[in-house]
């Protein structure tokens, strides 16, 4: 079936050596877990400072009387509303009176930008009323569209706790900014080399150059949101293929570091997926706990995903745990047509010790078949659900050296895939004929993701990009409904209250009950496309379309 829709580093002078916190370990409710999680850090206790709340990833939130109804034009349960750019990618954070949102510079805030300039623009809003603070501003690079799309602005999300804010530009560096901009009046360092200092500007406190300093080539866009660890923030720096899609110019370059967030200093750094990436890196990582081992969670640009102990091994190195291929070993890679293999775009999510993720691509590349993945985190070394092995039974060693980055066996010499005695699979979604037709249906098939998993109840819940929304048991991987919104899904669901909200590219917002029957409770139209992802923060939705942020609630009585 068709279908149509489609470096800069600040050198300091004292280096305190930070501090790797530990979470809790979860327990099955993930509301309480993540309210639980946030009670710790320096933010409100019903805010949203992170994508997915907490370093699980899991988008359940804690709200009360979260509209299901709402009317753009009319203003009906529209508490507020502020103009973004023209493509608004970013999910919104929300943490101490703040909510912040990346985009362009369509709308030019600064009257020293206008909008015939294009920028990446991290924009920052007075939580209670959509007043405009501040922006940061990130020229384009020289390099052009093979490392800054034009027109795409900030894709990430930011960290946000206490006076500070982090985030990865579109220029590939991750910064540090002052929460108040420079509404305090104040140029906080160590950098102190901002164009100038007025109110409506962001204050940088430091920045790190992944580009320059690692020598990272990342492609078309740099996006990761970020998630932290007591001192220690973890990123993916987006390296991936140049303009002709088939070499990789920087293969030595770090895919995955920890950086100190006091300091900018990088503690230590990964550059596993080498020559092997696939397109480009944009998935950001997951942090748990799983039987008293700390484990950070990327997904990667060959569609593997890698664990390793957030400490690092003491001297600069990562210090791998274990490690997924989230792809069939006999499948290829094609930027063109309907490729069978995908990188990973994502985020991992933690629920009930297990980990979930799809795979996916980018949405330029089109439509095509997906897998999802539930994967227990307790197992060491490779723990793909294959392994391969040559025409002699020998396990088929990866050199390394590209050979073997479109595919991992090759058929025609007698090689193939066994299955891995260390196999770390609880289950793995393609489809599955819900209908009872005998047929495994297109609306029943998972097919390519941008988008991460929302889980509460044992009920999972994911769009894919072909626009079909998946209901699932979380434990086993049974498919309970499948809902086709007719129109491709970039974001991911939002799980408040009994219900779940999922956006798509028609700039409809669709809600269902929280249920393992499919009980619709409306479609809200938000006025254009929905990319992101809708979030609630002390009883406040918040959506970001491609050009508007609104703040959603019951309002009171004379509102």
């Amino acid at each position: 079936m068709i279908r149509r829709f489609l470096a800069t580093s600040i050198c300091l002078s004292t280096f305190i050596a930070p501090t790797v916190g530990v979470f809790a370990e979860e327990p099955a409710e993930p509301t309480a877990f993540v309210l639980g999680e946030i009670a710790k850090m320096k933010v409100g206790k019903h805010d949203w400072p992170q994508w997915g709340g907490s370093g699980y990833r899991n988008n359940t939130p804690e709200g009360v009387n979260i509209p299901t109804s709402w009317d753009v034009d009319s203003g009906e349960n529209i508490l507020w509303s502020a103009p973004l750019g023209s493509q608004t990618y970013g999910n919104p954070v929300v943490a101490n009176g703040k909510v912040y949102v990346g985009t362009n510079n369509h709308n030019a805030y600064l009257s020293r930008f206008p909008k015939t300039i294009d920028l990446g623009a991290l924009l920052c809003f007075d939580e209670k009323t959509g007043k405009f603070l501040w922006q940061h501003s990130n020229p384009k690079l020289p390099t052009g569209r093979v490392h800054d799309w034009p027109d795409q602005g900030i894709c990430s999300s930011v960290y946000a706790e206490g006076d500070k804010v982090w985030y990865v530009t579109s220029r590939g560096e991750v910064v540090c900014l002052d929460a108040e901009g420079f509404n305090d009046g104040e140029n906080d360092g160590p950098y102190k080399a901002e164009d100038n200092e007025n109110k409506n500007e962001a204050d940088i406190i430091w920045k790190y150059d992944m580009m320059g300093a690692l020598g990272v080539s990342q492609h078309n866009m740099c996006n990761c949101s970020l998630t932290c660890a007591g001192d220690v923030l973890f990123v993916n720096t987006s390296n991936g293929v140049d303009e002709s899609h088939a070499n990789i110019p920087a293969p030595s370059a770090a895919s995955f570091f920890a950086i100190d967030r006091n300091t900018g200093k990088v503690l230590w750094s990964d550059k596993s997926p080498g020559l092997n990436i696939l397109h480009g890196q944009w998935s950001s990582p997951a942090y748990g706990v799983f039987n008293g081992q700390a484990q950070v969670i990327f997904g990667a640009g060959d569609g593997w995903m890698y664990s390793f102990d957030p400490a690092g091994d003491g001297a600069g190195n990562s210090k791998l745990i274990w490690k997924f291929d989230c792809n069939p070993k006999e499948s290829k890679y094609s930027v063109s047509g309907r490729s069978e293999r995908n990188h990973l775009i994502g985020t991992p999510v933690i629920y009930n010790g297990n980990i979930y993720i799809g795979v996916g691509e980018d949405p330029e590349h089109g439509e095509g078949n997906g897998h999802l993945w539930c994967v227990d985190p307790n197992k060491r070394g490779d723990v793909s659900p294959t392994l391969a092995m040559d025409s002699a039974g020998k396990e088929v060693v990866d050199k390394g050296d590209g050979s073997r980055r479109l595919q991992a066996i090759f058929p025609e010499q007698g090689e193939k895939a066994v299955p891995n005695p260390n196999s770390a699979v609880v289950w793995h979604y393609t489809g599955d004929d819900t209908n009872k037709n005998g047929e495994i249906d297109f609306e029943e098939e998972m097919h390519r993701t941008c988008g991460t998993v929302a889980i509460k109840d044992d009920l999972l819940f994911i769009a894919d990009f072909s626009g079909i929304f998946h209901c699932l048991d979380a434990k086993t991987g049974k498919s309970h409904w499948n809902y086709d919104m007719f129109a491709a899904a970039w974001g991911s669901p939002l799980i408040v209250e009994g219900n779940v909200y999922i956006g798509d590219e028609d700039g409809d917002v669709a809600i269902f009950k929280l249920s393992a029957e499919m009980e619709q409770v409306g479609e809200v139209s938000c006025g254009n496309s929905v990319y992101s992802t809708p979030v609630v923060a002390n009883n406040v939705l918040f959506i970001a379309n491609k050009s508007t942020l609104y703040a959603i609630g019951s309002k009171k009585d004379g509102e």
